[in-house]
């Protein structure tokens, strides 16, 4: 028969239950422990996509870069010089012209018509100055016609004097018919000086009416020719040998006085127009050589002028170009320009990476001796040319480093390489 257990078993089985319950889960809980501090594994990555460099030891040229375009060294402006309207233009950008090529005609009615006023005026004063002459050449005629008269007058009456003096020596003609004879004659006398005082003062009086009258033709031609010149400057020439690099009107706009018309510029006269980030601008200086690659060719410069201002984080960069241009080069040609800093004999350097900056401290992934794999180590750097930078710290020479984006592993310290 079946003996019935007692308690005690009961609570023997009941505490045995709870042992293994709460060994059960103190091994879960380690085991989650141990899984959480195990450390990821080391990521494979393909060694032909990445992009090496080995630290070297030696001379370094510190240059900057910046992209940009040429420009012509002069650009003419041409503005309208009066009120007026387009009613021609005879050429569009991208022509040669000469300095005295038209380029459009533009028309004001209001200054054709002062012009032809003007010159009307200096044909009234050069007519008036004709007949001034002509009248004071007459006048001068008949003082001298009264002039020859008087003197003749004078010369009868002084012979008439001597005879009748003669006469009355020899008593044959009374004293008082001698002396009114030689009254007559001193009279005539005195009349020839005044008229010849009077051809002296008309002499002058000519002079200075002919003068006035010129003054006033001189005013009349002056201001003509200014009316004259405004006419002319309707149509719009070149001004200069070049080419022809806009024109920003259309025919029937009216453009009022100093509106810009056109720009002309020499295509043979250019220089490079570089735009290098500021953060760089703390070491170029005017003076420095540069280098300008056209994508034709690259021609030797040097800086000439440095902008004052920055714009978008930019700073221009003048650079003369001492070089034959190439062929192709044109205003607004894009191009690559680099500017010499210094260059310094001694120093440990590698290629830039992708996310060098100077004097900056980044990560970067060494590769280690044998080749299958690359450590993470804090690499402190200096100076930056354009394509190598300083290495102040971390690395030694000889050492390879992985210098391609390896941002998307930044958060292991080992990668596994695969060759």
């Amino acid at each position: 028969m079946d003996v019935p257990r007692g308690k005690e078993v009961a609570r023997r089985r009941l505490i045995r239950r709870i042992a293994i319950i709460v060994a059960a889960i103190g091994i879960i809980g380690g085991t989650t422990v141990a899984l959480a501090r195990l450390k990821p594994a080391a990521p494979s990555v393909e060694w032909s996509g990445l992009w090496p460099g080995t630290v070297k030891r030696g001379p370094m040229e510190i240059q900057h870069r910046g992209l940009g375009a040429l420009k012509p060294e002069q650009i003419y402006f041409i503005n309208a010089a009066v009120d007026s309207r387009i009613v021609r233009i005879i050429h569009r950008a991208g022509v040669d012209l000469k300095a005295n090529d038209p380029i459009m005609v533009l028309s004001n009615p209001d200054k054709e018509l002062e012009a032809e006023k003007a010159e009307w005026v200096v044909k009234q004063n050069e007519a008036t100055l004709a007949n001034l002459k002509v009248k004071l050449q007459s006048d001068k005629l008949d003082q001298r016609a009264s002039l020859a008269e008087l003197e003749s007058q004078y010369t009868q009456a002084k012979l008439t004097a001597d005879r009748d003096l003669e006469l009355t020596r020899l008593n044959l003609k009374s004293d008082l018919e001698s002396k009114l004879s030689v009254n007559q004659a001193t009279q005539l006398q005195n009349r020839v000086a005044l008229q010849k005082q009077r051809l002296d003062i008309a002499d002058q009086a000519i002079k200075a009416q002919i003068e006035a009258q010129e003054v006033a033709m001189q005013s009349a031609k002056a201001d003509y020719e200014l009316k004259k010149k405004e006419v002319d400057q309707l149509t719009i020439r070149a001004g200069v040998d070049g080419t022809l690099q806009e024109v920003d009107v259309e025919v029937g706009q009216r453009v009022p006085a100093g509106t810009l018309l056109a720009k002309v510029a020499d295509p043979t006269k250019l220089k490079a127009v570089l735009q290098i980030p500021e953060t760089q601008m703390k070491d170029v200086r005017v003076g420095q050589e540069a280098s300008i690659d056209t994508r034709n060719g690259i021609i030797p410069g040097r800086v000439i002028r440095i902008d004052p201002a920055a714009q978008n984080g930019t700073v221009g960069v003048d650079v003369a170009l001492l070089g034959n241009l190439p062929q192709g080069a044109r205003p607004e040609l894009s191009v690559d320009g680099t500017i010499e800093i210094e260059r310094v004999n001694d120093v440990v350097y590698v290629d830039r990476p992708v996310s060098g900056e100077p004097d900056a401290t980044i990560g970067l992934f060494k590769v280690d001796p044998d080749g299958k794999g690359a450590s993470r180590v804090n690499v402190k750097l200096g100076r930056a040319s354009v394509n190598t930078i300083e290495v102040r710290d971390g690395l030694r020479v000889g050492d390879q480093v992985i210098l391609s984006d390896m941002s998307q592993y930044d958060s292991y310290s080992r990668i596994r390489l695969n060759r």
